[in-house]
């Protein structure tokens, strides 16, 4: 040989070594386990975002209509009035009706998305308690 005396690792620092490997592994199975779990809830949660959006969108779009239609009734009523009074009379009765339902409108979105929020904190918490 070549005269060096060949280093050997001390049981120790194999045994030390091999210790630090094992919590380092068992460290990144909770992790994972920790990831999975998180992913499960976020795809519960994803489900029950895309359910209470579709209903919020439909209610959103019956308002759009209900809008719409009161529009086009103004504009018949307009079209259809004989002096400047009778139209300033329709477009403020047009303007007190839409004020009123769009007070209704935000009044029901309000409680739509409390709904939404007390149905997001439930899943959540059933998916923590499920775990």
């Amino acid at each position: 040989m070549n005269g060096k005396i060949p280093y050997e690792v001390p049981a120790e620092m194999r045994d030390f070594a091999e210790k630090s490997v094992d919590q380092a592994r068992k460290a990144f199975d909770g992790f994972i386990g920790a990831a999975q779990k998180a992913v499960d809830t976020a795809h519960g949660s994803a489900e029950s975002a895309r359910v209470n959006a579709q209903d919020v969108t439909r209610k959103a779009m019956s308002y759009a209509e209900t809008n719409v239609a009161a529009a086009f009734d103004l504009a018949q009523k307009l079209v259809k009035s004989r002096d400047m009074t009778e139209i300033m009379q329709h477009q403020s009765d047009f303007m007190k009706a839409q004020m009123a339902s769009l007070q209704s409108q935000l009044k029901e979105m309000g409680a739509v998305a409390q709904d939404v929020a007390a149905k997001a904190a439930e899943t959540a918490a059933k998916a923590t308690k499920m775990k």
